[in-house]
């Protein structure tokens, strides 16, 4: 970020003065930040979720495009910050606002460069909008090099899941069932988990024809609630396909 707008100095003021650099350097290690991770080069203020969230409700309104600049910052809490509060701005925003915010954030996906920004976000706008409309978007999410568009496109399908609509879910699940990266393994297991905990026989169809080939993480997420005789049965790859 170069000199922000006068909008933000407050806000980035108050983010310095708030960091904690022992919670810094233990969250740096929980995020992966090392040479050759995934999160490798991203700083981090050192500041808990509950405080950022409760800056939400304060600085709700600020302009989009000085969110869009707040997104862009090297800092980490400052980018979770504005994905907070472009999810609460959609929530809240007309049609227009919305759409918005939506072309915004698919051209910043290069910044949502986290499990955390993503998992934020990514159902509240990419979900939300594509609830009623058409979601090829996501098939071409799941195909990019990038391991946070693909994370965008299973965590997106969440909104879908919490309306009974499954589908979507299954399909980006399936393109995404033999990614080579532990943090697709985890988000593809747990929204097939989440499909699960609303229809159990949904997740079985799926898994019943993919559970051989599944990463291992991505299975265990997957059938993490199942008894566990059938847990079992899952991990030494006993059910028949269908």
């Amino acid at each position: 970020m170069t000199t922000p707008p006068p909008a933000l100095q407050p806000i980035l003021d108050r983010l310095h003065e708030l960091g904690d650099p022992a919670h810094a350097a233990f969250v740096q290690g929980y995020f992966r930040t090392g040479p050759g991770e995934y999160g490798e080069g991203d700083r981090f203020l050192g500041i808990r979720v509950p405080v950022l969230r409760k800056f939400v409700r304060e600085y709700r309104g600020i302009a989009l495009d000085d969110t869009a600049e707040l997104l862009r910052s090297p800092w980490h809490e400052a980018r979770l910050l504005a994905v907070l509060l472009l999810a609460d701005a959609y929530a809240r925003g007309t049609a227009q606002a919305r759409e918005a915010i939506y072309r915004l954030y698919l051209g910043h996906t290069a910044y949502v460069n986290n499990w955390d920004l993503v998992d934020t976000s990514a159902p509240h706008i990419v979900g939300a909008h594509l609830e009623a409309g058409d979601r090829s978007v996501l098939e071409e999410l799941a195909r990019s090099e990038s391991l946070w568009e693909r994370r965008i496109a299973i965590m997106a399908t969440q909104h879908f899941i919490r309306r009974g609509d499954f589908g979507t879910t299954l399909r980006i699940a399936e393109m995404l069932v033999e990614d080579g990266h532990d943090l697709i393994h985890k988000a593809v297991g747990w929204m097939l988990r989440e499909v699960g905990n609303r229809d159990r026989a949904a997740e079985e169809a799926f898994l019943r024809r993919h559970h051989r080939r599944m990463p291992r993480t991505m299975l265990r997420y997957a059938i993490e609630k199942f008894p566990p005789e059938l847990r079992q049965a899952y991990l030494r790859g006993e059910m028949a396909d269908v």
